[in-house]
């Protein structure tokens, strides 16, 4: 049985097809009429293929239906069958479950990834200890792109073991300012800003701060990007994290992403001249976040709490951008943050 065949009759988007079209899937496999009407014979035999009776048969010896109608049921089976033969060959913790539910070409694809991971833990167990993504990848299948450049991630997903190869990801390198006057205190103060004309904003002034870091957090990049800060800034000391993003259900949720990773206080100063500002309206698309925004509310007073409540229930926001600046400028210098 062709099982080049096999798989393009099952991702064939129609339910009939003709033999032209069968004679397109199979290319340059079959240069004669003998050797391409055995192929489709046996399809036939076997059942994946069914005659189309209205539409008859040619007279060629031997002789095939015109067109034929595809049984997805019995090739889908033997495909099943083979997952379950493989269940029993690979190591239990391979959770095959979701092949059943995808294309056979997918499952063909990740076979060979498979077989090495089984190995792997054949050989190794699970491992002890955690590594970066390409060691972990070229350990795997001798391929360091593999996880991160070839949707190795994805696999190791589908089968239920990404957590247990305790791998680190791969994450774009911190973005930050110094303030060398601040480097050598025992208690440093570090702000991340979710947006770049926030960064651009402040950064002029760093050295009248008390902050060693301005930190351009670049939306969600910042929750993994954060893990790099003690190896781009091996300084001992009491590092405390302040952050800054828009004022809305995506800025909420990306601080909260953040504060699971490193703690970072709500910049109260920046949020608390914003919520003296016109509201901006048009951010309804974005999903609410409740446990992130009870979360954010704890640094507010009662009256705030109830201000940005009502705020996000009627779609609007406060961006950044509404502190110009100068305003952003006087408020990193003046306030008054806690050490």
């Amino acid at each position: 049985m062709n099982p080049i065949l096999q798989e393009k009759l099952l991702s064939y988007k129609k339910r009939n097809l003709s033999l032209s079209d069968i004679e397109g899937m199979l290319g340059n496999t079959t240069k004669t009429y003998a050797a391409f009407a055995d192929q489709v014979l046996e399809m036939e035999s076997l059942g994946y293929l069914e005659m189309v009776k209205s539409k008859g048969r040619n007279h060629h010896t031997p002789s095939l239906a015109y067109q034929y109608k595809i049984n997805k049921g019995k090739l889908n089976k033997e495909y099943h069958q083979e997952l379950q033969r493989y269940r029993l060959k690979l190591h239990d913790g391979i959770n095959l479950d979701a092949y059943f539910n995808l294309d056979r070409t997918t499952w063909k694809h990740d076979l060979p990834y498979l077989e090495k991971i089984h190995q792997y833990i054949v050989k190794n167990g699970f491992p002890l200890e955690d590594a970066a993504a390409p060691e972990r990848s070229f350990e795997l299948v001798r391929d360091e792109k593999w996880i991160v450049e070839q949707k190795g991630s994805e696999i190791l997903n589908r089968i239920g073991l990404w957590e247990q190869f305790r791998i680190l990801p791969v994450s774009d390198p911190l973005m930050f300012a110094i303030n060398p006057l601040m480097i050598h205190q025992q208690t440093q103060l570090h702000l991340i800003v979710e947006n770049k004309t926030t960064y651009q904003g402040l950064l002029p002034v760093i050295m009248k701060t008390d902050f060693s870091t301005l930190i351009y957090g670049s939306g969600n990049k910042i929750v993994k990007s954060i893990e790099n800060f003690t190896s781009q800034y091996p300084i001992e000391a009491n590092h405390i994290f302040y952050y800054f993003g828009d004022l809305d259900q995506s800025g909420i949720t990306i601080w909260n992403s953040l504060n699971k990773r490193q703690t970072a206080i709500p910049a109260y100063p920046f949020y608390h001249a914003c919520l003296s500002k016109p509201r901006a309206y048009g951010k309804t698309n974005q999903r609410p976040n409740e446990a992130a925004l009870n979360e954010f509310l704890t640094f507010f007073n009662e009256e705030q709490q109830i201000q940005i409540n009502e705020l996000l229930s009627k779609g609007a926001y406060y961006p950044q951008e509404v502190l110009k600046t100068k305003e952003l400028q006087h408020i990193w210098e003046d306030a008054e943050w806690t050490r």
